[in-house]
């Protein structure tokens, strides 16, 4: 694991960008992209390079179950407005949030990342220590599935929403085994209220109740953090 610390998300942006430049001059062909904020200044470093895309192959970590990918709150619709209208990708991959048989989707889904191998995975990380949407408790062999959302992860996307109400109740998550599976995952965290998350995930036990306390195991993991993310860290 390396840890690199970064003034604010701009820069921690600009790294990950790097990051990411190095390992396509080195062959990686499939990206595993996050939604969120954390996010953002990594896309708008794409969006703003001359880096072609056309060859390469996208894949999302999730989907809400129940919202069309024309849906503004959608993710196919947050990729679209923060990346793919700059940057399309020869073929990009999200799950079906309208699937009407949503084990199929999961099914179809896994079969989609087993053909196009992840060298590259982004991720965030939630309060409670998620990764995708990959609850505590979720089984560390865990592939594509339905999630059941927790009401902290519900709560902190409400602010997307124009009510609680409105904030999908599950999800479709690619699960922990797969993104463990990733050649590269770069994990990027911002702000005060994801540093007890961070300090769980680098020091405290490797647990299913704080999901990405896994990642202690990949063998090429950067974790990108800001001094508040980091402020709980020796």
């Amino acid at each position: 694991m390396k840890v690199i610390s970064v003034n604010d998300q701009i820069e921690g942006g600009k790294v990950a960008f790097s990051l990411l430049k190095d390992a396509m001059s080195e062959g990686a062909k499939t990206l595993g992209l996050a939604t969120g904020s954390t996010p953002l200044s990594f896309y708008k470093e794409i969006a703003n390079s001359d880096l072609d895309f056309s060859e390469m192959t996208s894949i999302n970590l999730d989907e809400y179950v129940g919202l069309a990918a024309d849906n503004a709150q959608s993710y196919h619709h947050f990729m679209k407005e923060n990346l793919f209208q700059y940057k399309p990708f020869k073929k990009s991959f999200l799950p079906n949030g309208l699937a009407t048989d949503l084990q199929a989707e999961a099914r179809r889904y896994n079969q989609v990342i087993a053909e196009h191998p992840i060298d590259f995975q982004i991720l965030g990380i939630g309060r409670n220590g998620h990764i995708g949407f990959n609850e505590p408790g979720t089984p560390f062999d865990m592939t594509t599935h339905i999630v059941d959302l927790a009401e902290d992860t519900i709560e902190a996307n409400s602010r997307f929403f124009d009510s609680m109400d409105d904030v999908p109740k599950q999800a479709i998550s690619m699960g922990i085994k797969s993104i463990m599976q990733s050649k590269m995952v770069v994990l990027m965290a911002y702000g005060k209220d994801k540093a007890d998350a961070i300090n769980q995930m680098i020091n405290g036990p490797i647990s299913e109740e704080l999901p990405a306390s896994v990642l202690q195991n990949h063998p090429n993991l950067v974790v990108i953090v800001d001094e508040a993310a980091a402020s709980e860290l020796d």
